[in-house]
């Protein structure tokens, strides 16, 4: 099979997926089946990919071309098969999770919620694999489309709320600032091509420079870049699965990715360092990463403290780019990787704990370690990532920040990462001691699971996704290799 063929594949998968699954509406087995089996099909197309990419090989299928000048355009990079592959990986365990956590609060509108999720996992690959600026504007729209009706879930009144605010928020950015900065783009630079170097370089100059990272940084609202954040803890009405989907497989990622995209293929890092205009981006990520902490410790609901911390996990990665030096882009790119499966066990363990508890409260955690010991262990490690403890792979990824951080001499940035994982720590680690050396609060046995813990496939999912954060430590090869091939592009 050539490249072309497999990218042509990739995207089709999950849609062809959709069809499946509301073909199978009546028989429940046979959707969830249909899910797994895709997922796990999408994963092996990707990942038969990587081989051709550390190779050095292009590979490119044009789709079609609404309007002269305008290909939808599909390209494989180094920073595009990172995030194609754990978006796919993540679907695979995220649907098994669904499976558990759908059926065991016999949640309503199942097969809508399987259709959106292989629909989102559809607009993913097209904006991992986008060979232009037009081809990402799409798909990142139809991303934001096809997450909606999941926010909205539970059809309540807060639901409708949250996901007003997610709509209003996500596509007033993009059109009314990433849009404008990518016509602006195509006027100066002739085309939208992502280029080595940046399609920019030698193009323009000044404050005009500074003006469009404004427009693009602010615009790419799934960024969360404060103020362009209150969709993200908005958007925490939706169920567990759909949390996870937002935060770690789709929908944040494919925030940051645009933002990693932007500045090393839109920009380049020498055009941003030589003027003066664009240096406020690391100020803004540095602030975004520390006022989200501070606000993240003062949250009692779990998935509210979980969603401050993804707003403060993602400006890392933000600031790594604004670093604007190779070696952060690497931690950039690590760090997508590395948070998202931290933050998904984070997300798996509430919902199990609110599946098996039925607990939503940081308070109300006294000693649930010793009834679901194997959801809190995954939780703890979880954390560990995210506060940057090896063995772990957050570790790893600000490694590399700092790493990039001292070679500019970027002090400011130092700073950040040493004080904001001080306060990653302050806000994660009292649960791990609440769940595991607190006496557990009297009353109440959650859903009567006799073990304790949630239904197995929650369980397995939690798990899985823990011990992979402790082998990406370990065992970094392919998403390094990757990541170092990026930041020699970045050069």
């Amino acid at each position: 099979m050539t490249g072309a063929t497999t990218l042509a594949f990739i995207l089709a998968v999950p849609f062809a997926a959709a069809v499946l699954i509301v073909m199978s509406e009546p028989r429940p087995n046979q959707r969830e089946g249909a899910t797994l089996v895709s997922a796990l099909v999408l994963f092996v197309l990707n990942a038969s990919l990587v081989s051709d990419v550390l190779a050095g090989d292009v590979l490119a299928l044009t789709l079609a071309e609404p309007v002269a000048g305008l290909p939808l355009r599909l390209e494989v990079e180094p920073l595009g098969m990172i995030f194609a592959l754990v978006a796919s990986f993540l679907w695979i365990v995220n649907s098994l999770y669904s499976i558990g956590y759908m059926r065991g609060n016999q949640e309503q509108h199942q097969t809508r919620f399987y259709v959106c999720f292989a629909v989102a996992l559809g607009s993913t690959m097209g904006i991992a694999f986008a060979g232009n600026l037009f081809t990402l504007f799409v798909f990142y729209e139809l991303l934001t489309l096809s997450t909606y009706p999941l926010v909205i879930h539970k059809g309540d009144d807060a639901s409708r709320a949250g996901g007003r605010t997610y709509l209003v928020i996500l596509l007033g950015s993009s059109i009314g600032l990433q849009l404008l900065a990518i016509v602006a783009t195509y006027l100066i630079a002739g085309h939208g091509d992502f280029t080595p170097g940046g399609l920019l370089a030698g193009k323009v100059e000044g404050p005009l420079v500074g003006v469009l990272l404004a427009l693009y940084m602010f615009g790419i609202g799934k960024a969360a870049l404060m103020p362009m954040h209150r969709w993200l803890p908005a958007a925490m009405v939706a169920p567990t699965p759909v949390s996870a989907l937002l935060h770690a497989v789709a929908v944040v990622k494919a925030g940051v990715f645009t933002v990693v995209k932007v500045v090393v293929y839109v920009f380049g890092l020498d055009l941003l360092a030589s003027e003066s205009s664009t240096h406020w981006l690391l100020y803004a990520a540095g602030a975004s990463i520390l006022i989200a902490s501070l606000i993240a410790l003062r949250q009692d609901n779990l998935k509210r403290r979980l969603a401050y911390s993804t707003v403060s996990q993602l400006s890392y990665v933000t600031l790594a780019a604004a670093i604007l030096a190779p070696i952060s882009v690497v931690g950039a790119a690590m760090h997508i990787a590395a948070h998202a499966l931290g933050k998904i066990t984070l997300f798996f363990a509430a919902g199990s704990i609110y599946t098996a508890a039925h607990k939503t409260e940081v308070s109300e955690l006294d000693g649930i370690g010793r009834r679901m010991p194997w959801t809190m262990g995954a939780f703890a490690v979880g954390a560990l990532s995210l506060v940057g403890v090896p063995p772990t792979a957050g570790f790893l990824s600000k490694w590399f920040m700092l790493m990039g951080a001292l070679e500019t001499e970027q002090l400011l940035a130092v700073v950040v990462i040493i004080a904001s994982s001080l306060l990653n720590a302050a806000y994660f680690l009292p649960i791990v001691y609440r769940a595991f050396f607190r006496a557990p609060r009297e009353g109440g046995h959650g859903h009567g699971h006799g073990h304790g813990e949630a239904p197995l496939p929650v369980v397995i999912a939690v798990t899985a996704t823990a011990a992979c954060t402790v082998l990406l430590f370990f065992w970094p090869d392919v998403p390094l290799a990757l990541a170092l091939q990026l930041g020699e592009a970045a050069r």
